[in-house]
C-alpha cells in the first residue's frame, strides 16, 4: 500500500443524488445492499443486471431525511441515472448527477478542519472520503497525491470497483461483493437477486477477484483479459504500476490449482483463447479477508 501521501482530489469520482419520499425503498428494490441500513457512513452496493451482473458498485451515504449520496466512478454517474430512471413510473423520487456540486478529496486517515456542509465518511480500513460542497467557497488543497495512490491502496485492501469498461462483466460474488459487506441476503427482492442468491446457497462461485502483482513489466488496465503461466484465464478489476514496471492488480481466475467448469452464470465471464491477449507471471499476493471455498 502506498503511503506518505496526505490528500488526493483528482479521485475520478462522481455523485448521483437520490431524494424524495420514496428514495430509500425504490433504491431497496434496485441495489443488492440493504438501503434502510444507510447511515452517515458509507454503504457499499451494487446495482446489478437481471443476471446478476454488477452495472456499477456505489456507495452510498444519508442526508436526512429522504435523500441520499451514491458515489461511483465519474464516467457510470449517466449511465446509472439513466437505467434506474426507466424503473421509477410512479415513485416519489428525484435522481440527479450531483458531480459537479461537490469537490471530492481523499485522506490516509482522519482530515484537518473542514467548511460547513463537508462530509467526512469512512472508506477502506483507516481512509476517508471527504465531500466538500462546491457551494462552500472553500479553497483546494494542495494535492501531494495522486488517484494511483488511491487505487494501490483498494488493491491492497482488495476492495472492488466496476468501470464503464468493466460494467456488466462481473457477477456480484466474482467481486467478492459477498465478503467485503455489498450484499445484504436478509432483504426482499431486488434486480439480480435471484442469480447472486443461487449464487450464494449453491456455492457455485469458481471465479473469484484475487490479488497478483505481476513477474515482469506489463501494463494492465480494467477489463483486459489474459491468462497466466499456470493455464488460468483472468480479467482485470483494477491496476497500479508498480517499481521496475511490474503491476499489481486484482483480477477474477479461477483459485490456483483449479480443475473443472465454470458454473452457468460464470460461463459468459470466462476468457475464450480468441480474447485472450497475454500470457502473464504472477505472485499471489494475500487479501486482507478470507475468500468462501466453491462447493463442487
Amino acid at each position: 500500500m502506498r503511503t506518505g501521501w496526505r490528500v488526493i482530489s483528482e479521485l475520478g469520482l462522481g455523485v448521483m443524488r437520490a431524494r424524495g419520499a420514496d428514495a430509500i425503498t425504490f433504491l431497496q428494490g434496485q441495489l443488492s445492499n440493504d438501503t434502510t441500513r444507510i447511515t452517515a457512513a458509507l454503504q457499499l452496493s451494487g446495482y446489478h443486471t437481471p443476471q446478476g451482473r454488477a452495472i456499477a458498485l456505489l456507495r452510498l451515504t444519508r442526508l436526512p431525511p429522504e435523500d441520499l449520496l451514491a458515489i461511483m466512478p465519474l464516467e457510470l454517474v449517466p449511465v446509472v441515472i439513466a437505467r434506474l430512471k426507466r424503473f421509477v413510473l410512479r415513485a416519489k423520487v428525484q435522481l440527479t448527477d450531483e458531480s459537479p456540486h461537490w469537490d471530492i478529496r481523499g485522506y490516509p486517515d482522519a482530515p484537518p478542519a473542514l467548511p460547513a456542509g463537508a462530509l467526512s465518511l469512512p472508506y477502506g480500513s483507516t481512509r476517508r472520503l471527504v465531500l466538500v460542497p462546491q457551494s462552500s467557497g472553500a479553497p483546494a488543497e494542495v494535492t501531494d497525491g495522486t488517484r494511483a495512490d488511491w487505487v494501490a491502496c483498494d488493491i491492497a485492501e482488495g476492495l472492488p470497483q466496476v468501470y464503464l469498461a468493466t460494467s456488466e462483466a462481473f457477477i456480484a460474488q466474482m467481486l467478492n461483493l459477498d465478503v467485503t459487506g455489498g450484499i445484504a441476503l436478509d432483504k426482499g427482492c431486488y434486480t439480480g437477486q435471484e442469480i447472486i442468491a443461487r449464487a450464494h446457497y449453491r456455492g457455485q462461485v469458481k471465479r473469484r477477484m484475487q490479488r497478483f502483482v505481476s513477474e515482469t513489466p506489463c501494463s494492465l488496465t480494467p477489463g483486459q483479459t489474459g491468462r497466466f503461466t499456470d493455464g488460468r484465464s483472468f480479467k482485470v478489476v483494477d491496476a497500479v504500476a508498480v517499481e521496475q514496471g511490474r503491476c499489481e492488480f486484482l483480477a477474477v481466475t479461477n483459485p490456483p490449482g483449479f480443475s473443472g467448469a465454470a458454473a452457468p452464470t460464470e460461463e459468459a465471464e470466462s476468457t475464450s483463447t480468441a480474447e485472450t491477449q497475454i500470457l502473464l507471471a504472477v505472485r499471489e499476493l494475500a487479501l486482507p479477508y478470507e475468500l468462501p471455498a466453491a462447493r463442487p
